[in-house]
């Protein structure tokens, strides 16, 4: 059951008609929990209140399916928007972003034009921009653009996923660029053919791409909620004397707050993956896909009085 459940909702998840309805009917049906807001100004508020909290913080301001050249620059006007505001606000913040909300999907051309846009101003106010990975269909040309920014930009980061056959043999690839990565399990629906269908191959996976990132000697984003993943790291640089500046936990707004001060308390950066904005159903039916806890908790606020 929860197998289909997880295909459900990443089936949803691309469906474009469902994501331009929610868009124009705004955060419902629970998505509240994990969206910070449809404005930069009320997402700044939530990273004040995480930042006090002793958390830091990478935001995302959320957008997928952008079929037009004008809806990828209006991507890229907001994008930059919010780095401005974490520069005016000084929040203890970085960025995150899809390539496929500025053109990707259009053309290099277009994407790349943006993605220097952005860098240049975060550049400006001291932010590190990490370019998100998506499906698998779209991770060969994610790091060829990739590539060529890190060539021109300090500031720029990507993420690799755990569960495709492919990842080791990438993050050797991109060991040359001293990369800071995150390391994530992946949340797309994938085929047998390009990803690992056992949750424990995933898990193993995860685990060597994390003691090969760290003992390169490069940052590492351990983006997880997995506490078997969380102990297997704190091991592993303890062991390998490893220092916490080279290395941070990763989790997202709503989910397992109370372990995130925890790991704050132990010593440990934690950054929390904040989006905002009214493209927000994609993000939001991944995060139902991934836990079934997740369902059960919307499913009370639909019903709750």
């Amino acid at each position: 059951m929860e197998k289909v459940m997880r295909n459900f909702f990443l089936f949803l998840a691309k469906n474009k008609s469902l994501t331009k309805l929610a868009r124009k009917y705004g955060l419902r049906f629970g998505a509240s929990r994990f969206v910070a807001g449809e404005t930069i100004e009320r997402a700044v508020q939530v990273i004040k209140d995480l930042n006090e909290s002793g958390l830091l913080v990478t935001v995302d301001y959320l957008g997928e399916f952008v079929d037009s050249e004008t809806e990828a620059n209006q991507m890229a006007e907001h994008t930059i928007e919010a780095i401005k505001a974490i520069g005016v606000e000084k929040l203890d913040a970085q960025l995150s972003l899809k390539l496929t909300s500025l053109g990707l999907d259009i053309s290099d051309e277009i994407v790349l034009y943006n993605m220097k846009r952005i860098l240049e101003e975060a550049q400006k106010q001291g932010v590190f921009v990490t370019i998100d990975m998506e499906d698998y269909s779209r991770c060969e040309n994610t790091l060829k653009i990739f590539k060529q920014l890190k060539s021109q930009y300090s500031n720029v980061g990507t993420v690799l996923q755990a569960y495709l056959y492919r990842t080791e043999a990438d993050l050797h690839d991109l060991d040359a660029y001293e990369p800071n990565l995150r390391l994530v399990k992946g949340a797309y629906k994938e085929s047998d053919e390009v990803a690992f269908p056992e949750k424990k191959d995933v898990d193993e996976n995860y685990k060597k791409l994390i003691q090969i990132h760290l003992l390169n000697g490069h940052y590492t984003a351990v983006a997880t909620h997995d506490d078997a993943i969380i102990e297997f790291t704190k091991k592993f640089v303890n062991e390998h004397q490893i220092s916490h500046d080279q290395f941070e936990f990763q989790m997202l707004f709503g989910i397992r707050h109370e372990k995130q001060l925890e790991l704050v308390k132990e010593g440990y950066k934690m950054r929390v993956y904040v989006p905002f904005g009214t493209d927000w159903f994609g993000y939001f039916m991944r995060r139902l896909a991934e836990r079934p806890a997740n369902v059960a908790f919307v499913l009370k606020g639909m019903f709750k009085k």
